[in-house]
């Protein structure tokens, strides 16, 4: 099952912030969320009641807390990786390792007597969690997750992240990837030019970056890196359906109400038989083959157009498309609205048999 989360930085906020934020994010369904121990500046004893407090109260509400720490806090505060009673009595869900160690330490700690779970990092596309697995861990507690970026220009490369989050998917291990809220102002530390995991999603609407995610097949939960998403962001990010490509779209005033039943109402998924120019979605001509479609709008047809062919098509009529290439209009297709031009990326990822649906854009 997929998860929704959120980030807390308890160094720039306060407890009565985060649990605000924290409330908010569960009323809309989210269940992680992120947290930062990398550092220790200042009063320990305070950092640490005032953490507890909030994990406290995400437990209370069935939310999964996981520390970001690195093996330099281990020192500062006393800790062997073979004694997590520490962060047991915290109450985090797990740990976090920014950094790594051997991987013998790893799968050593995933035997953790309290179950916590113990994340790494699995931007680097090395053999780290080849490593790892060949210490034989506690499958059960390894999760990974991808790294955010605050400096723009420095997150990963679409294919960067593709190979890296294949490693960990192909072992069966939960995966995890960060996305930018436009809303949000900061993060752990100064600079923020928006804080993703992959540099095409920096500028992206939120709920945009989540589909993406979903669509690739390969992130089981998605976490907002920076605090604090608006309440719109986490309502708009909620409706997000993992299991089903949806596409938002805009409706043309030309399109008859038929029409408009096919496109929002009907089932649809990819026909197998591929082409280079349109994505087709056959059943609709079937069901309504005894239906009128005169023509209606018919220009030229472009990437994201969608498509719903004329009687003048013969057969064909009542067919729903979706144009994946610039072509050339004849006048027997009735162009009846058009896929937001920032989802315009999923396309790629419908492949043949897939279904998808579409929601007119709010």
């Amino acid at each position: 099952m997929n998860q929704l989360g959120i980030s807390i930085y308890p160094e720039h906020s306060t407890v009565e912030r985060d649990k605000a934020y924290i409330a908010l994010a569960h009323k809309y369904g989210f269940k992680r969320i992120f947290t930062c121990l990398l550092s220790l500046t200042g009063d320990k004893e305070t950092i640490i009641a005032n953490l507890k407090e909030t994990i406290d109260y995400a437990n209370e509400l069935d939310m999964q807390v996981l520390l970001d720490i690195a093996p330099r806090v281990f020192g500062s505060l006393g800790i062997s990786y073979q004694d997590l009673s520490f962060f047991h009595e915290l109450g985090a869900y797990g740990i976090r390792l920014d950094m790594g160690f051997t991987g013998n330490e790893e799968s050593i700690m995933t035997y953790n007597p309290y179950g916590l779970k113990i994340e790494v990092t699995m931007s680097n596309a090395t053999r780290y969690i080849e490593n790892i697995m060949a210490y034989k861990p506690n499958t059960k507690n390894l999760l990974g997750s991808h790294n955010f970026y605050p400096h723009r220009y420095a997150g990963l490369s679409y294919e960067h992240f593709i190979k890296s989050s294949r490693q960990f998917k192909e072992l069966g291990l939960r995966t995890a990837a960060f996305v930018n809220a436009q809303s949000a102002t900061f993060g752990p530390w100064p600079v923020t030019e928006g804080l993703c995991t992959l540099e095409m999603h920096r500028d992206l609407p939120l709920k945009v970056q989540v589909k993406h995610l979903f669509a690739t097949g390969l992130i089981d939960d998605v976490i907002i890196a920076n605090a604090y998403a608006s309440e719109e962001e986490l309502r708009a990010m909620s409706e997000v359906d993992p299991e089903m490509l949806t596409f938002d779209v805009t409706l043309h005033d030309s399109i008859t109400d038929l029409e408009k039943t096919i496109v929002l109402d009907e089932f649809h998924f990819y026909r197998g038989d591929v082409s280079d120019y349109l994505i087709r979605s056959t059943q609709s001509r079937v069901k309504y083959k005894a239906e009128e479609f005169k023509p209606t709008y018919t220009p030229d047809m472009r990437r994201g157009d969608i498509m719903i062919e004329n009687e003048l098509y013969g057969q064909y009529k009542g067919e729903l498309q979706i144009a994946l290439r610039e072509m050339k209009n004849s006048g027997k297709t009735n162009v009846v609205g058009r896929i937001d031009e920032d989802e315009l990326i999923l396309l790629d990822h419908l492949e043949p048999w897939g279904k998808f649906k579409f929601r007119v854009k709010q």
